[in-house]
């Protein structure tokens, strides 16, 4: 079993973490970093038994655990990577796990040299939407793809991480880029727009829209909002063949906040209502699509099986520095009002 320790316990740690190691074959939960009183009380509550420690440091020096999940705010994640690696255990870090493409090239270096595995958690390659896309496109069912088009717009002001290293591009692009790159593959040309709010903490993009080309031919188109009081999950997909259109409910993360744990019926975990199924329209007409089943916990799975036979992660330190360089020629684009090359 691989003892993974969990340094962070905020929204990340404790709906998008703790629950998915806990799922996880091959995994268990060692410890969890937490500091404010409040939060080592919600963690004691939430984990009965999983011991509680002040800092990164403590839990190391504990030797409780044989990897750790980095989950605590953009600005910190960076040099607690660093921290982690040299003190020989693996990683998984959230994401963006560096701050820039050069960063992230910095710390897979780092990991490659100590014989480490650095994994980043790009969670949402297995929505149960994502999913049933990559399914419908297996089978051939859409043909060539053109284009496709993933939007995710949340009325949530109150989760925009503040200032200039926070913003809706670093956090929910960062899993839109992953998953057009997981859908389509490498990008090859970048254009973004920004739209940005003045805060305490310093000027913030509240959203965005990017295009990518991607070097297979395709175009994907991305979005997200977080204070334009609208809630929107729309995947489309066009093709030579026809159209698939999805509105999702984002039916795991609504299923961790309403209390419910994958642990407790792994079966039924996962899936979109029928509902709520995706609609392929084609030269048979439209039909709905049933949903494939959404797993985060198998990225820990599948993480633990890569320490274990000395495979690779789930998501590399390579893929996602490529994700981070699409982030950044988008933030160029916008500034430059130009298509930025790869």
């Amino acid at each position: 079993m691989l003892q993974i320790g969990v340094v962070g316990y905020g929204t990340g740690g404790q709906h998008f973490h703790t629950p998915f190691i806990a799922a996880a074959e091959g995994c268990t939960l060692a410890g969890i970093v937490a500091r404010a009183e409040t939060t080592v009380a919600k963690a004691k509550t939430d984990w009965p038994g999983t011991p509680i420690f002040p800092s990164l440091t403590a839990m190391i020096e504990a030797d409780v655990c044989d990897a750790v999940t980095i989950t605590t705010p953009p600005q910190t994640r960076r040099a607690l990577v660093f921290e982690a690696v040299e003190a020989g255990l693996h990683v998984v870090a959230d994401k963006p796990f560096a701050p820039d493409y050069a960063g992230a090239l910095e710390l897979d270096a780092a990991a490659k040299a100590k014989g480490v595995t650095l994994g980043v958690f790009q969670n949402r390659r297995l929505d149960a939407d994502i999913q049933t896309l990559m399914k419908v496109m297996e089978d051939d069912r859409l043909g060539r793809i053109w284009r496709i088009h993933n939007r995710m717009d949340f009325d949530d002001p109150a989760t925009l991480v503040p200032g200039p290293e926070g913003g809706m591009l670093r956090d929910i692009g960062s899993h839109l880029v992953d998953q057009m790159i997981y859908l389509n593959g490498p990008v090859a040309r970048v254009s973004g727009h920004l739209d940005f709010i003045d805060l305490p903490e310093g000027q913030t993009d509240a959203s965005f829209f990017i295009v990518m080309y991607h070097e297979n031919g395709v175009l994907s188109e991305i979005s997200a909002s977080k204070l334009n009081h609208y809630v929107l999950r729309e995947l489309r997909a066009y093709g030579d063949k026809g159209t698939f259109v999805s509105h999702s409910t984002d039916v795991q993360a609504q299923a961790i906040f309403a209390g419910m744990r994958p642990v407790d019926d792994p079966v039924a975990w996962g899936f979109e209502p029928e509902k709520n199924w995706a609609t392929l329209y084609d030269t048979d007409g439209s039909n709905k699509v049933p949903s494939e089943q959404g797993r985060y916990h198998d990225y820990y799975t599948a993480f633990a099986a890569a320490v274990r036979d000395g495979t690779r992660p789930p998501v590399t330190a390579e893929e996602g520095a490529r994700t981070i360089a699409v982030l950044d020629a988008a933030r160029e684009s916008a500034a430059k009002g130009k298509t930025i090359t790869l």
